[in-house]
């Protein structure tokens, strides 16, 4: 049996963000920051430290979260300011920006961080990369 078209477009959206950790991996492993990948609400990745960040046990246990990505994981107070530096980076400028917002993490308390959020092109996709400072 023929898969179907939106069978295509989500395996296909997780050959891309499969893609770019593979070509982020010396920096989603080394780096002091956490990092997260994110082509859409559910096809996302991250490095330990932010998976660690938010309370999951691993980067898979993140990528499985399958709700919309700023409700679940943005603080009520953040995600009208995470959702337009989103569009104004990703749909305007596709330059790097930089943001303040609080994430909300698994166990429903919160962390406030800077987000260093850089636009990427990988097999004709637009794909975001965050760059996450915790403010202590």
């Amino acid at each position: 049996m023929a898969k179907s078209k939106i069978s295509e477009m989500e395996e296909h959206h997780e050959t891309v963000v499969d893609g770019v950790v593979t070509m982020m991996k010396p920096v989603l492993d080394k780096s002091e920051q956490p990092i997260f990948v994110y082509l859409d609400d559910n096809h996302k990745s991250c490095n330990k430290r932010f998976a660690a960040m938010l309370g999951y046990g691993s980067p898979e246990e993140f990528s499985k979260v399958r709700e919309n990505f700023v409700e679940t994981f943005i603080a009520k107070e953040s995600q009208e300011a995470v959702m337009r530096n989103y569009s104004e980076t990703f749909t305007k400028k596709l330059s790097a920006s930089v943001f303040q917002g609080e994430w909300k993490k698994k166990d429903g308390s919160t962390v406030n961080t800077t987000v260093i959020h850089v636009p990427i092109s990988y097999d004709g996709h637009l794909v975001a990369l965050g760059f996450v400072s915790e403010k202590r």
